[in-house]
């Protein structure tokens, strides 16, 4: 038998629109209180006020969370207001696209500096909490592109690629501390960040959708205390 999620609070990092909001609210259907982290305050406050529906406590902060010392700020807000995390989704991250050789090198180094040390810097902040209940559940999102790299897509996979080693060590280094840390590395999911201002002609029967990555993160979270899924590929069936 699984585990009941219900009263567990969870911080969702890019929580202001797809993956993340799906996952706040699937979150909150299961009665969870949520911490919303996300860079855009007007998106948070509206995601906040469709998460209260389900009739949770929720909190929300803004914050960029390659800045260590803000997300260090924002976490001891959620902290405070809301209570410590029981379950952290990493899931704020930004693309890229382009071939090496006509990089800018300040362009390149934005998604490692968002996906990898934003993801370092949030995890830093919340795993005492973790470590401190000696129980707890880490979700990182990567991507399929961080475990086969594509052309063009240099900077993104090298930040994918990072993000998947340092869920594995973090995952080595926890067990004892009974937290478990899931890895999922979707391929194309229908939100913005993957098809820009194009998303309201992408195929719901064709594409995966934030709404099938939340509903996966939730039945996770609800397997026995005594297992975890280390890493995961999610495909969408046929979307040619």
């Amino acid at each position: 038998m699984g585990q009941d999620i219900k009263g567990k609070i969870a911080y969702v990092t890019g929580a202001g629109s797809g993956i993340g909001k799906a996952t706040a609210i699937e979150l909150a259907k299961e009665g969870v209180h949520v911490g919303l982290i996300a860079r855009t305050e007007n998106k948070l406050a509206q995601v906040a006020e469709e998460v209260r529906q389900y009739g949770v406590n929720v909190e929300y902060v803004a914050v960029d969370i390659t800045d260590l010392n803000a997300v260090n700020q924002a976490i001891a807000e959620l902290r405070e207001n809301l209570g410590q995390a029981d379950i952290l989704i990493n899931n704020a991250g930004i693309g890229s696209k382009g071939h090496l050789v006509n990089s800018d090198p300040d362009e390149w180094k934005k998604p490692i500096e968002v996906n990898v040390f934003g993801t370092y810097h949030v995890t830093k902040a919340v795993l005492p909490d973790l470590i401190d209940k000696n129980k707890g559940d880490i979700i990182n999102i990567s991507s399929s592109n961080g475990l086969k790299a594509t052309a063009g897509s240099s900077a993104y996979s090298a930040s994918k690629f990072a993000v998947q080693g340092m869920s594995e060590a973090l995952m080595q280094e926890v067990r004892h501390n009974n937290i478990r840390v899931f890895t999922m590395n979707p391929s194309l999911v229908a939100t913005e960040l993957a098809f820009g201002g194009h998303l309201e002609e992408k195929n719901e029967d064709k594409f995966m959708q934030p709404e099938d990555l939340a509903e996966y993160m939730v039945a996770q979270l609800k397997l026995n205390q005594r297992i975890f899924i280390k890493q995961s590929l999610q495909w969408a069936t046929n979307p040619f």
